[in-house]
């Protein structure tokens, strides 16, 4: 299985430490979230994991300095969904899906029988078959969310970080895509989430980072971070706790008057 380590990664943007000293562990065949307000430095920190950004500190993969991988290695270890991309070429969904085999291509090379067996899983588990005719840019918000999430499933990795893949779906597909991130750490991949729905994260989630002002201020079991006081703390939001067939819920209530305006 895959391995990824942090060992106190900072990132500074214009002259401000959007990420102070984090350091933690994860491997593979767990599905780990990482939540946090606005700004706390969540998108920053998965964009430093995978070299995206320059930082300090220390990141292995596999127990290999990420700085000694090439980028191919790293895409072929890590698929990637960021957050908010914009599509401005009027390719097919599966077309675009396709581009998730990139980094198993040699150049020049034509997609092999593998390539488009991985690809048809990846849209068969985001419900996006139907959709393979269609122009990416002209599907909904909703449909290009789970079209890209299939780029990155097609890409087959041994970890998968998704930044906000909730954004623009309705409820149903949030489910939907929370149960397959949970499928793909029970096949042994490594996936980090960054999350802001905390009842799904608490759902889901084997483990919880939570960052705020860029530091890891909790690490942990759900049910150990996402507490009355560290909701608090961290968000400023007083929320109800509880349970439903034994499913945890975690619901914000309203913003905590003693955190003040």
């Amino acid at each position: 299985m895959v391995a990824l380590s942090a060992d106190r990664l900072s990132v500074r943007r214009a002259r401000r430490v959007v990420v102070d000293d984090v350091s933690f562990a994860a491997e593979g065949g767990a599905l780990i979230g990482i939540v946090g307000p606005n700004g706390a430095g969540k998108s920053t920190l998965v964009q430093a994991l995978l070299g995206l950004v320059p930082a300090t500190g220390a990141i292995l993969l596999d127990g290999v300095p990420l700085a000694e991988r090439s980028r191919r290695e790293i895409a072929q270890t890590v698929a990637y969904l960021p957050q908010g991309q914009s599509l401005h070429w009027p390719l097919s969904v599966e077309r675009l899906v396709a581009l998730g085999r990139l980094p198993h291509l040699a150049p020049l090379s034509r997609i092999s029988r593998d390539d488009h067996a991985a690809i048809a899983r990846a849209m068969v588990a985001a419900d996006v078959t139907t959709l393979a005719a269609r122009v990416a840019t002209e599907i909904s918000g909703g449909e290009r969310a789970r079209v890209l999430l299939a780029r990155a499933l097609a890409v087959e990795a041994p970890a998968l970080i998704v930044d906000e893949p909730l954004a623009s779906l309705d409820p149903a597909h949030q489910i939907a895509v929370m149960d397959i991130l949970r499928a793909q750490a029970a096949r042994g991949v490594l996936v980090i989430a960054v999350l802001h729905d905390l009842g799904l994260a608490a759902r889901y989630c084997d483990r919880i980072l939570v960052l705020d002002a860029g530091r890891l201020v909790a690490d942990g079991a759900p049910s150990a971070v996402l507490t009355p006081a560290r909701l608090r703390e961290t968000y400023g939001v007083r929320a109800w706790f509880g349970s439903i067939e034994g499913v945890p819920v975690v619901v914000p209530l309203t913003r905590d008057s003693a955190q003040g305006d």
